[in-house]
């Protein structure tokens, strides 16, 4: 992790995963190896919905939460899948499309290594309670 990130979650330290706040975008990665494939030999999809989840949760957070402060839960979340994910690394990236100070829909994508698009996503979340 790099940046002001607060208190990363159980199954971002489970998974491995790396979120990096110091561009302009948070940014949620994960080197993916054979314990995250489906039968295809590809990331599995839930894992890639985790991914896309966890940097959506990040920016809404990170945006709408007082740097990262406050929470923000999942009310519903949409994915796409566009292309199978190898071994490597995914990365996924999320930008705010509207919302307010409780409720805010976020878009979310995830790219492999090469920038090429694996999934696509979006999501409401919600502000946690004070």
């Amino acid at each position: 992790m790099s940046g002001p990130w607060h208190d990363a979650t159980g199954t971002a330290k489970l998974l491995g995963l790396r979120i990096d706040t110091s561009g302009e975008r948070p940014a949620v990665s994960m080197r993916v190896t054979q314990d995250h494939t489906n039968r295809h030999g590809n990331m599995h999809g839930g894992l890639i919905s985790t991914v896309l989840d966890t940097a959506m949760g990040a920016t809404a957070s990170l945006e709408r939460g007082e740097g990262g402060k406050i929470p923000f839960s999942t009310l519903s979340m949409t994915v796409n899948f566009i292309a199978p994910m190898p071994l490597g690394t995914i990365t996924a990236t999320a930008r705010i499309l509207g919302g307010g100070f409780k409720t805010v829909f976020v878009e979310g994508e995830a790219r492999n290594e090469t920038g090429t698009l694996i999934a696509q996503s979006t999501g409401t979340f919600k502000r946690a309670p004070l």
